[in-house]
């Protein structure tokens, strides 16, 4: 069963992220953040069950609960010899990412919770100076933005800012966030793709709101500005704005550049074939184990 830790756990996450950071910008990036978000919690699912599988080889291996539920311990324990530290260490991970994925879940919970549901939902505009704009989902969502954001930019600027903040909406982009977050909480090495799916996210929303304004112009402008006015601010840490080859700086300067075409099939299926290969290790990971414990039953 090492091999099948040494794929699921210890190489692929690495390798989805090397993947991601070669292809990303180079597909589409609302299919590129469909695509990469449940690779990557396909990823981190198969890795937390590989965990899991030896975590349960660690404890078959332990005499008393061998005696006590019939089999063998030492013919268990004989299955990873030269390399006994792995069922403990997947033990040790998987209880700790059990943790963090819990810890994860119960904080999403708790900001949806938070969500209202019951009023209209629409536009909301709040009296403060400092400049915020965001989405809120719902059934239906909100699109929030104070008074001190409005009041920097131009009417045009404006809808452009709407656009955007309903096109995170209209295509539920608060479901591949979250997705996304627990399988980092899942699997740390997934860091990056997270985050990337976080900037996939933003360009997704930048080409359906330039769609619908029919100019992209108008809605780099508006990115910039808004960036710009929040650069200082506590809440628009995640914006980079100031930063050379930063997360707005790279969606403006793809808004001024025509539409790209859409690239090769293949590019989409390169990180869902690595997810899949995930998937069938695991599948023998799982038929290993039982063997093990029908032999183990003799």
């Amino acid at each position: 069963m090492f091999d099948h830790f040494l794929w699921s756990v210890v190489v692929v996450p690495p390798l989805a992220v090397l993947i991601v950071r070669l292809l990303a910008d180079r597909i589409a990036p609302g299919r590129a953040a469909f695509v990469v978000t449940w690779s990557a919690v396909v990823v981190a699912a198969t890795s937390m069950i590989n965990l899991l599988l030896l975590a349960a080889h660690a404890l078959a291996q332990i005499p008393a609960i061998g005696h006590l539920f019939g089999w063998s311990a030492a013919v268990v324990a004989a299955d990873t010899a030269g390399v006994e530290w792995v069922p403990w260490l997947s033990l040790a991970l998987f209880s700790g990412a059990i943790v963090s994925v819990s810890r994860r879940w119960r904080r999403q919970r708790k900001i949806l919770a938070m969500v209202p549901v019951d009023e209209a939902g629409g536009l909301v505009v709040l009296p403060d100076e400092a400049p915020r704009a965001f989405a809120v989902p719902g059934d239906p969502g909100h699109v929030v933005v104070t008074t001190g954001m409005r009041g920097l930019l131009t009417d045009q600027q404006f809808e452009a800012l709407l656009a955007h903040e309903n096109a995170h909406l209209a295509e539920r982009h608060h479901r591949l966030a979250r997705a996304a977050e627990l399988a980092v909480a899942a699997h740390p090495a997934l860091w990056w793709v997270g985050k990337h799916v976080d900037y996939l996210i933003e360009r997704a929303a930048d080409e359906r709101a330039a769609a619908d304004l029919g100019s992209r112009r108008t809605l780099a402008h508006a990115i910039g500005v808004a960036a710009l006015a929040g650069a200082g601010s506590p809440f628009a840490a995640a914006l980079h704005a100031a930063v050379p080859g930063g997360v707005v700086p790279r969606r403006v300067a793809h808004l001024l550049r025509p539409q790209p075409r859409a690239a090769p099939a293949a590019f989409v299926l390169l990180p869902a074939l690595i997810a899949l290969s995930s998937v069938v290790w695991t599948g023998e990971a799982t038929l290993d184990l039982i063997e093990l414990m029908v032999s183990a039953w003799r």
